[in-house]
């Protein structure tokens, strides 16, 4: 095997190409920027728009400490993929998100939904033609820190619990709202869920499925819903919700006696039978009643799993509140596809970075989440559009891409950066295999 030399040519070559497909979706989707200069008067300095368009290039390449904006190797390249006048410095990036951060949040919010709402992309349905709308709480372990709004998770750690909403099985982000971590997922999510419904209709006018866990069960939950159906157009389809039922202490011995008395017992192996069975149930919110169907299912094990007999028999009650009429199988399994938004969870805490949050102020951290959403959801066009399809990767057939796959292998591209008199070109490698893929991408961003 020969050695290599190392050598350092003249050639400007920068290691994240992909930062130019960032650049032109905000550019030519969103009113970013323009609401951004508008927002607070600016009498001298860096643009608002410039320090925020910097942060989001960062976040897209995974790196969410203000810190980072030192290793930026071109300025000359990331100041034309963002589209900046200037970049600003670690000091100003900090102090600025600091000190507008209530005022960004909103417009940076609105900014990711105009995204979607001007591209829109394919989203994929469930069996029965609705789109997945999952609302779900994810910890942030930040131990150790002493940053506004850390506390106590349900997970056992110190951080924060937002609550994140996702949109169709793609995993596109409607909303990712900062919240202590000692708050009960269910203070606030009624106003969510409204402006997450709000949202997807800008998006979509299928059919929504509403999912949520056991620490939602609540009637309130479900009159928001009910309500925004209300005042839906014709062309919009249902709203309709899957809501895991919390039983709480209810005695499991007499809901055996109400399974005993439906006769509808399988067994799925010896030592254990279930029990699957519907009821309705009438419920009262603000002086109104409402009738709910609730599915049911009681599990009853006389042998674990190991084979193990057990003494006393282990009864198992789970159920869940819904508005569907499908049958009872459906209704439980549709549920259990709830879980994949912990695969978007991670996409965000890991292969983002945003786990641990960058600032001790709790609305600059909220401002960091709205950036990522954007960043999040303009990576998941770029992998459902550039790598899904037949004959753009070499990977195996998917239904998505992983974040991370998207990053390593367009944003991590690296290319030759060559100025011209009328414009700035970015060469690949002969061998370049994504060389056709960005090409395509940014011509469609760029141009439309």
């Amino acid at each position: 095997m020969k050695r290599f030399k190392f050598v350092q040519s003249d050639a400007e070559i920068i290691s994240h190409s992909g930062l130019s497909l960032i650049g032109q979706a905000v550019k030519q989707y969103t009113t970013l920027s323009q609401e951004l200069d508008k927002s607070v008067p600016l009498r001298h300095g860096i643009k608002h728009s410039d320090v925020m368009k910097t942060y989001l290039g960062l976040i897209a390449i995974g790196k969410n400490d203000f810190e980072s904006i030192k290793t930026i190797d071109s300025e000359f390249y990331f100041m034309n993929a963002m589209g900046l006048d200037e970049i600003p410095g670690e000091a100003t990036l900090r102090q600025r998100m600091d000190q507008q951060a209530k005022t960004f949040l909103p417009i940076v919010e609105r900014a990711s939904i105009d995204f979607l709402s001007h591209l829109q992309p394919k989203l994929s349905p469930v069996f029965t033609g609705h789109l997945p709308l999952d609302a779900d709480v994810t910890p942030m372990d930040n131990s150790g820190s002493k940053k506004e709004g850390v506390s106590r998770t349900y997970k056992g750690h110190d951080g924060y619990a937002p609550m994140a909403v996702y949109l169709g099985q793609e995993g596109y982000c409607l909303r990712l709202e900062l919240r202590e971590g000692k708050q009960h997922c269910q203070k606030d999510t009624p106003a969510l869920l409204a402006r997450a419904l709000s949202d997807a209709r800008r998006i979509t006018n299928q059919p929504l499925l509403v999912r949520l866990d056991g620490g939602n069960d609540a009637i309130e939950n479900i009159d928001i819903m009910l309500e925004h159906q209300q005042h839906q157009t014709d062309e919009e389809g249902a709203v309709d919700f899957i809501i895991k039922w919390n039983p709480r202490r209810l005695d499991k011995e007499e809901w055996l006696k109400a399974a005993e008395q439906q006769g509808c017992w399988e067994h799925p192996r010896e030592g254990k039978r279930t029990a699957i069975f519907s009821e309705t149930i009438t419920r009262n919110w603000n002086g109104y009643d409402y009738q709910v169907r609730r599915v049911i299912r009681l599990s009853e094990r006389t042998i674990d799993k190991h084979g193990q007999a057990l003494l006393i028999p282990e009864i198992e009650l789970e159920g869940w509140w819904t508005s569907l009429d499908n049958v009872e199988s459906e209704v439980i399994k549709l549920y259990a596809d709830h879980g994949t938004s912990e695969q978007f969870h991670s996409e965000f805490k890991t292969d983002l970075d945003i786990e641990q949050l960058p600032s001790g102020k709790f609305a600059t951290n909220a401002l960091v989440l709205a950036t990522s959403v954007l960043a999040y959801n303009i990576l998941r066009w770029i992998g459902q559009n550039g790598l899904i399809k037949p004959g753009t990767s070499k990977r195996y057939q998917a239904k998505r891409r992983r974040i991370k796959t998207v990053m390593q292998e367009l944003m991590y591209r690296a290319a030759r950066v060559c100025k011209t008199a009328r414009s700035i070109q970015l060469s690949f490698g002969k061998d370049c295999p994504v060389f056709s893929i960005m090409d395509k991408l940014y011509q469609r961003l760029a141009y439309g």
